[in-house]
């Protein structure tokens, strides 16, 4: 006979922009596929920090203002999950909420992002737009070893990915940083490499890696969460179906060094982790205070937590932890 009981709707949460929808729809499609019994809805929001672009996050809340509205929704009922990007998540979420799904990484790394017609060797003064600390830090450190000679100059960007494309394009900037992730999962990044090009909002740019050991991503970049009620044992049942260990150990892993640094919402920190084999190697960078620190290291996944201590306190400045062996020498602290 044929099952005709009703199939299960699961309400899922998203901001309104295109990368927003793609993301969330990747996890609607992994419930669907891992639980026929369930169908899903998308239930679009806008939240304040969609509405306000012409400010830093820090001057009107933080990361809070991407998910505090999606919390909201899912203590009175109107959605069961909401998806966020995880690096735009706050270090405590909401009284009873939980990520209950972690979905496979993305990849991690930033790409500089050009027009074709840009030749950046030789120019005096380039300027660079991002409104991240971190991205900031690491571009104005790394600028003197591609561009030697050239005065670095970081300028606020914002709006969603083709919003910052086409104001690239209008010769705004002389490039952009910008998350691999997102690219490749709204379709426009569609090759590989240190160098490669790609279309994007109707028009073709240029973008050049940069690799996560020089260019330390944000805690949690490329990886999606799944946030809903932490009691809810149905949504923990179904989202168990789509869960990575290994992108929830790094993420745990990535958050703990934020929680420990006591990271707001937008400075000048990066940390990124990979799991290889057994063993989970670390790497972190601490901007504040015009000081730049840095950390990397390796030991068996069953440590990431004392790793991510240990590393915590190197980025902080404290003493008592002894340099990994996988650390660089002169490498932990730089001067800005």
């Amino acid at each position: 006979m044929t099952d005709k009981r009703e199939k299960r709707t699961v309400r899922i949460g998203t901001r309104k922009s295109d990368l927003a929808v793609i993301q969330t729809r990747l996890v609607a499609e992994a419930i669907e596929a891992a639980c026929p019994q369930v169908q899903t809805e998308l239930v679009t929001r806008q939240t304040m920090g969609d509405r306000i672009l012409d400010k830093p996050l820090l001057e009107f809340g933080g990361k809070g203002v991407f998910v505090s509205e999606f919390e909201q929704g899912l203590a009175d009922g109107s959605i069961d999950l909401a998806v966020h990007s995880a690096k735009d998540m706050p270090m405590e979420l909401g009284e009873g909420m939980a990520i209950l799904a972690v979905p496979p990484r993305e990849d991690p790394r930033d790409v500089l992002v050009t027009r074709p017609d840009t030749v950046l060797s030789g120019k005096s003064r380039i300027v660079i737009g991002t409104s991240s600390p971190r991205r900031v830090v690491q571009i104005q450190e790394l600028g003197p070893k591609l561009w030697p000679e050239a005065e670095i100059c970081c300028e606020m960007l914002r709006g969603n990915v083709n919003t910052r494309l086409r104001k690239l394009a209008e010769g705004g900037y002389d490039g952009i940083i910008l998350a691999a992730a997102g690219l490749k999962r709204l379709g426009f990044l569609q090759e590989d490499g240190s160098f490669c090009s790609f279309q994007g909002d109707g028009r073709t740019f240029c973008c050049q890696y940069l690799d996560c050991e020089t260019f330390i991503p944000a805690g949690g970049q490329g990886i999606l969460a799944a946030e809903g009620r932490e009691d809810d044992r149905e949504m923990r049942e179904i989202c168990r179906q789509m869960e990575d260990p290994k992108a929830r150990i790094c993420l745990e892993t990535e958050r703990k060094v934020l929680r420990l640094l006591n990271a707001g919402c937008h400075e000048p920190i990066g940390v990124y982790s990979r799991i290889a084999g057994e063993e989970i190697e670390l790497s972190g960078i601490c901007g504040r205070g015009g000081i730049i620190r840095r950390t990397r290291r390796k030991g068996p996944v069953s440590q990431a937590g004392e790793l991510a201590e240990q590393a915590a306190a190197e980025l902080s400045g404290e003493t008592g932890w002894e340099q990994a062996e996988s650390e660089l020498p002169g490498e932990t602290e730089r001067r800005g």
